[in-house]
């Protein structure tokens, strides 16, 4: 198993977010659980491109301070929603190392987790999405928590991903 940890960078990173203090404190805690059992973990970045502010170089593309990667640990970096699409690397990677469950946390819900969690469901990974570990913004169709659960209590649960309580994400983690 890995933990793949995407875009939660600096630029959206804050408590405009569904549920923020839930998820910051989740994912502080899977990043600490996964590190204390050797289970390995994988930063995506989402870049906009040069000029826009988030970008390679520019401080708000950075991964978020409290969530950011230590040692070795690896970053891809994308420009589509996916981070499996080709042009990361990440498949490439994954299959180097035989590995096919993926515990999946970041943002946003409904734009690079979501394309996330159903490319990688489409390429054969087992999908994990632990409660409260994934969130959004406000959008002018949806409202931040409606988009929070339609996703993670509808769409994903027994179609795409096994969408599961902060506990046993933890027990996974300790017994990977």
């Amino acid at each position: 198993m890995v933990l793949l940890v995407v875009d939660t960078q600096k630029g959206i990173t804050d408590d405009r977010l569904y549920n923020f203090e839930s998820l910051r404190t989740n994912i502080k805690r899977l990043i600490y659980e996964a590190r204390n059992h050797h289970v390995e973990i994988i930063y995506v970045r989402h870049d906009d491109g040069p000029g826009t502010g988030f970008s390679l170089g520019d401080d708000e593309f950075e991964i978020f301070e409290e969530f950011a990667p230590k040692g070795q640990e690896r970053i891809f970096d994308k420009t589509v929603n996916s981070a499996f699409d080709d042009s990361t690397g990440l498949v490439k990677y994954l299959a180097e190392k035989k590995e096919k469950k993926i515990m999946v946390v970041g943002l946003q819900t409904n734009f690079c987790i979501d394309a996330t969690i159903k490319s990688g469901f489409e390429h054969g990974y087992e999908m994990i999405v632990p409660e409260n570990a994934n969130s959004t913004f406000d959008n002018e169709y949806m409202r931040k928590d409606i988009c929070y659960h339609y996703y993670n209590d509808y769409i994903w649960p027994k179609r795409y991903a096994e969408c599961i309580s902060m506990e046993s994400a933890i027990g996974m983690l300790r017994q990977a």
